[in-house]
């Protein structure tokens, strides 16, 4: 089980290292919104992987309040690109 979690920590890493470059990248807005989105789904995964690892589970708790942050988030980002594409064709 220990190998499972130590490999489930790379692969998460490795994600979220592509997902960083993504960020930086860009080439536009929403390209960076998307990339920081998976950054926070990718690091639910990892408090998801520590708290099977370190049998805490209260840590699920943490990640289900960032998971649910994120979302917002993205929400409120959507309906910020809508408003601004109206007021761009006006």
């Amino acid at each position: 089980m220990e190998i499972v979690i130590w490999l489930s920590f790379a692969i998460l890493s490795l994600s979220l290292l592509l997902s960083f470059v993504r960020l930086l990248r860009g080439p536009s807005l929403p390209d960076r919104v998307v990339a920081l989105e998976l950054m926070a789904s990718l690091t639910v995964g990892f408090i998801g992987v520590h708290a099977i690892a370190s049998q805490r589970f209260a840590f699920l708790d943490v990640a289900m309040v960032l998971a649910l942050t994120a979302f917002l988030a993205a929400v409120g980002f959507a309906r910020f690109l809508e408003k601004r594409g109206i007021h761009a064709d006006d």
